[in-house]
């Protein structure tokens, strides 16, 4: 599975971007899709997953209420909606899939999309 992330940009804080990750080589029907961040200086951390047969999402505390996941089943691509933007925000987007037990954990999952830059101006 190749995973294209695109998106990314300048905003200010209080605004809205939207991610996308596009998947392509096999079928993703049955994996779960995430989207992880990483800041400069700190770890990679949980942001969203979706399952791609189901549509069942989970996010990450921080994020809950302001980002949605949703997928494209015909275009093979996974979104990400972020609104009220704050400057903690911050960092390289990546997304990502997995086969088998849906997961919040980064080293679990077997396929990565380059980063995409999010940075939010305060």
């Amino acid at each position: 599975v190749q995973l294209q992330a695109s998106g990314g940009g300048l905003v200010r804080a209080g605004g809205s971007l939207g991610l996308s990750c596009a998947a392509s080589g096999r079928t993703v029907s049955n994996y779960h899709m995430g989207w992880f961040r990483q800041a400069p200086g700190k770890e990679r951390e949980y942001v969203a997953i979706i399952s791609w047969s189901s549509g069942n999402t989970d996010y990450a505390d921080s994020v809950r209420g302001r980002f949605t996941i949703s997928r494209d089943n015909a275009k093979n691509t996974v979104y990400l909606q972020m609104n009220s933007l704050k400057p903690e925000d911050t960092a390289s987007y990546y997304c990502a899939a997995k086969f088998g037990i849906w997961s919040r954990v980064g080293s679990s999952y077997e396929y990565w999309g380059q980063g995409t830059l999010v940075t939010v101006s305060s």
